[in-house]
């Protein structure tokens, strides 16, 4: 993360439609070159926090600061011109009758001289020299992407604000972009805030995850420990499948089909759900059923059957019963492992992979 006086700080940012938040208590900071993806499900807010933070929508309480000077607070709210961001959303908004480098130079002031040394600077930046004379329905949608790219880049901005951009783009293409724009933005020193629900490109992306439920942000950290140190259930589910253990912590023991589990903090008699992703549950090929024998990290084998198992490209899933207490668990194996149904298979866990929270409510 980079060392540096926060570029853009929002202060318990909230925003009724209603009497429902639809944001509700936001904060951030976020350094020149810096990188923070909002993520989360539609409808969680994200992007009514990133209109705010652009000056097209105003808060009903909180402070936004993008270096140092306030741009809006309970007494005053700057327009979206007078607050040096940049907006790139999933629709590029490309004028169809000016050229390339009509685009690019179209939020540009000063000499013309001048304007036409910025788009050739960028032009080339974003991996399009020579592109200058052309229109933009004789782009490819990657290539339009990053034209603008450029153009929201052109007068310099201090943050840049994205809302989806990458998600109208074909997939074989996504990667490539994506890594291009986060390399343009780090070379000019913006501050970033994307907007997304794909966890895959917050975790390609982002130097700092900001994760949304319900108006809120429910948890902060890099994308790193934010997946291994989800704030609760519905976090952790949020990333990837999920296997979910339910039992009773007694005397800060949990019994599962792999032994005693430490559920230490939770009352006596509390119900409890113990959470491990399907590539941590490994299956034991050297126990050929010799049953049972605990190992310090993987505790007990437990026995499953076979329900059904399906080829993914990179790995296979396969479904089990379990033999202790009927509960389904699904595990993820590397390559081609297509068990029949009804095949009985040891399973281990990786204890230290797994993650205890208080049981939930609802079903997530």
């Amino acid at each position: 993360m980079p060392d540096a006086a926060p570029r853009l700080e929002v202060f318990g940012l909230t925003r009724h439609f209603g009497a429902r938040p639809a944001v509700d208590d936001v904060s951030l900071a976020i350094a020149p070159g810096q990188v923070t993806c909002l993520l989360g499900p539609s409808g969680c807010g994200k992007s009514t926090t990133l209109r705010m933070i652009a000056g097209v929508e105003r808060p009903d309480v909180g402070v936004i600061r993008i270096d140092g000077a306030v741009v809006c607070d309970a007494g005053q709210s700057l327009p979206p011109e007078a607050r040096s961001v940049g907006l790139m959303f999933q629709d590029f908004a490309l004028f169809p009758h000016l050229t390339v480098a009509g685009n690019i130079a179209f939020g540009l002031k000063g000499a013309r001289a001048d304007k036409a040394a910025r788009v050739e600077e960028l032009l080339a930046r974003v991996d399009l020299p020579g592109f200058g004379a052309k229109h933009p329905h004789q782009l490819s949608g990657g290539e339009q992407q990053r034209v603008a790219l450029a153009r929201a880049l052109a007068p310099r901005p201090r943050v840049m604000l994205m809302d989806e951009p990458f998600s109208g783009l074909d997939n074989r293409l996504r990667d490539g972009i994506r890594d291009t724009t986060l390399e343009v933005l780090k070379a000019e020193g913006t501050a970033v805030l994307l907007v997304t629900h794909e966890p895959d490109e917050a975790m390609r992306m982002a130097d700092e995850i900001a994760l949304m439920r319900g108006g809120r942000i429910v948890q902060r950290g890099s994308p790193y420990n934010v997946y291994n140190a989800p704030a609760d259930r519905a976090a952790a589910a949020f990333f990837s499948d999920i296997n979910v253990i339910r039992g009773r912590s007694r005397g800060a023991l949990t019994e599962t089909p792999f032994g005693a589990f430490l559920t230490p903090g939770h009352a006596d008699g509390a119900e409890v759900e113990i959470v491990i992703r399907p590539q941590h549950l490994k299956i034991d090929f050297d126990r050929g059923g010799r049953g049972p024998n605990p190992t310090p990290v993987e505790g007990t084998a437990a026995r499953g059957m076979v329900e059904r198992a399906r080829f993914m490209g990179r790995d296979s899933l396969v479904e089990f019963r379990m033999d202790f207490d009927g509960s389904k668990l699904t595990a993820s194996v590397p390559g081609v492992f297509l068990p029949r149904p009804g095949t009985a298979l040891w399973l281990m866990i990786r204890r230290d992979r797994c993650f205890v929270f208080p049981a939930a409510r609802k079903p997530v």
